[in-house]
């Protein structure tokens, strides 16, 4: 029942799909990071679903590039970008780690904030303007949802907190580490895996630009702020599904 319980809750705190309402207890979020995946394999269904409308209907290329800009934000309720916004609100104050910190808690935007969230969407639509669609098309977009996810739980669980509590702390202290790990990791595997048996080049870059942002994230995390929070999980998960689906074009474009 706490794996039931836990894809619950983990579904109705990082998306919009109606869920049942549970209580704020450990035993509810011992495995919420482990179900995280499963969140983003609902998102790849939407987008393929969007894909699937543009094609009928005949969509052009600036639509269907908003729609997969929009649907993911859609579907999480904009809680990673709302990371992202923090982020680099932070980040463009130059100050020391502790003020960095306040920052990321403080509910205002600042015009950083927008000034990130608008350059993220106008530079994603540009990139899935130049994606060439495929049949494998919606299954590499849906396997980014899941991969990042994996990646976003596994840096909570394993990467040093920062000195602030907040929710990826009660996240944290609340999940059962070594399950939640392994069951992220072997999604991460069993994905990777068929990812380079569909893809095998197009993976490989997918998988490149993933891990070269999780070093990016390790490093940035340490220097900048002291340690992890949840909206540097957000900012990363964003900057993520970003890069891997630019490296998808760059592919498509160089071979």
């Amino acid at each position: 029942m706490s794996f039931i319980r836990s894809f619950l809750f983990s579904f109705s705190m990082f998306s919009r799909l109606p869920m049942p309402t549970l209580k704020w207890h450990d035993d509810n979020m011992r495995y919420m990071l482990a179900m995280f995946p499963f969140i983003g394999a609902v998102v790849g269904l939407f987008v393929w679903a969007w894909l699937a409308v543009c094609q009928t209907f005949d969509f052009g290329v600036l639509l269907r590039s908003v729609g997969l800009a929009l649907v993911p934000v859609a579907v999480t309720g904009g809680i990673h970008l709302d990371g992202l916004c923090d982020t680099m609100d932070a980040l463009s104050s130059h100050a020391p780690p502790a003020r960095k910190r306040e920052i990321l808690k403080d509910p205002r935007a600042g015009a950083f904030a927008v000034i990130g969230a608008v350059s993220y969407l106008v530079l994603y639509v540009g990139i899935a303007s130049e994606l060439l669609i495929t049949p494998i098309t919606p299954l590499l977009l849906g396997l980014i949802y899941v991969l990042c996810r994996c990646l976003s739980g596994l840096s909570v669980l394993l990467l040093n907190t920062n000195a602030d509590k907040g929710l990826l702390s009660s996240f944290k202290d609340s999940a059962d580490k070594t399950v939640s790990v392994i069951i992220l990791g072997f999604i991460f595997t069993g994905t990777t895996v068929w990812l380079l048996l569909t893809a095998p080049l197009t993976g490989g870059m997918m998988l490149l630009a993933a891990f070269l942002c999780l070093i990016y994230l390790t490093v940035m995390s340490r220097r900048q702020f002291g340690g992890m929070s949840g909206d540097l999980a957000g900012f990363f998960l964003q900057l993520c599904e970003l890069a891997m689906l630019a490296s998808i074009v760059i592919v498509e474009k160089v071979v």
